[in-house]
């Protein structure tokens, strides 16, 4: 292969989609660590780019906007104008091999999506979405690296544990609730987890984002016991978080973004699943714990697999708050 000196990253979705896509950056940089790397993302996960060094420039391409199509023109042309020798898309769209074509970037990687993928790509990998993610991600890059980096890595300062802490982070995104995607269980039971790890002694931090105002105000108001640490609005960034996850020994939280700095941090966390699939979003490790109800449902996880919103029941969500702080103090 010539010399890589210049590496074009494609990958859209939310900040956990970005958080998921850092081991292949990071084994591409561990290939090539002269090379510089540019992310084309939306600009909603623009922070992704605030916890490692292995991004060195960011595209930000609104392809959830109105003007879908110009923006993807924009990155075409931003593409041409960037001599880079490599791009990497992730996507199961069948125009994504088109797209990269069209960029006019020599060495081309993307997925198997057909005849034209396998035409236009200097490799088309196959698409294997019944694994973590991490690892559906860095699919992509086994054609030029031996490396493999298996769990995101963040880069901040070492912070000092907060002796007997557990940091509840209860939200999720506020595009997810919109479109009807219900992935955790109602601020009301988030406050009586509160109680109870206060009972047992638990020295308890609450923080949330911008999405979360609603929640947090229905658990400050449904708390029994006032005395936790309310850290709600005192994070102002991606990174802000990343440190207070750092500093808790322990952290509950949903299937959000959260969860998956949590991971890349290795913090000890219980993450609240109902109608997504744990194994595609964690890893099989001893430091996380998907906590999900036994509602016996046939087609759970249905979300994405089955249906694009959640059913009216939500059985699957239908989780006690003993049963949480049970699993989380033992």
């Amino acid at each position: 292969m010539n010399k890589i000196n210049k590496i074009l990253a494609i990958n859209f979705g939310g900040i956990g989609d970005e958080i998921f896509f850092l081991p292949a950056l990071i084994s591409l940089k561990k290939e090539f660590p002269e090379a510089k790397i540019t992310l084309a993302l939306e600009p909603r996960s623009k922070s992704v780019k605030d916890l490692t060094d292995v991004i060195d420039d960011l595209f930000l391409i609104d392809v959830k906007g109105k003007n879908k199509y110009f923006e993807l023109l924009k990155l075409v042309f931003k593409a041409r104008a960037g001599g880079f020798d490599m791009v990497v898309s992730s996507g199961g769209n069948k125009l994504i091999s088109l797209l990269l074509w069209m960029t006019g970037i020599k060495t081309r990687y993307g997925y198997d999506t057909g005849a034209l993928s396998e035409k236009l790509l200097t490799k088309a990998v196959p698409l294997n979405k019944n694994q973590y993610a991490c690892d559906m991600y860095h699919d992509l890059v086994t054609p030029v690296t031996n490396n493999k980096t298996m769990l995101p890595e963040i880069n901040i300062a070492q912070q000092e544990k907060i002796n007997n802490s557990v940091l509840i982070h209860p939200g999720v995104s506020k595009m997810s609730v919109q479109k009807g995607m219900i992935k955790t269980i109602p601020a009301k039971v988030w406050a009586e987890v509160i109680d109870l790890l206060i009972e047992n002694g638990k020295h308890v931090i609450l923080a949330g984002g911008p999405d979360d105002a609603e929640c947090i105000e229905t658990i400050r108001s449904s708390v029994k016991n006032k005395n936790f640490e309310d850290y709600y609005g005192r994070t102002k960034s991606l990174k802000d978080l990343a440190e207070l996850i750092a500093k808790a020994e322990k952290f509950i939280c949903s299937d959000s973004a959260p969860l998956h700095v949590a991971v890349a941090l290795k913090t000890r966390t219980y993450a609240i699943f109902g109608p997504t699939d744990d194994k595609k979003l964690i890893p099989q490790s001893e430091l996380v714990t998907a906590i999900k109800a036994n509602d016996n449902c046939p087609i759970k996880p249905c979300l994405w697999e089955h249906r694009q919103t959640t059913c009216e029941s939500l059985d699957c969500l239908k989780i006690s708050a003993e049963y949480i702080a049970h699993i989380v103090c033992a």
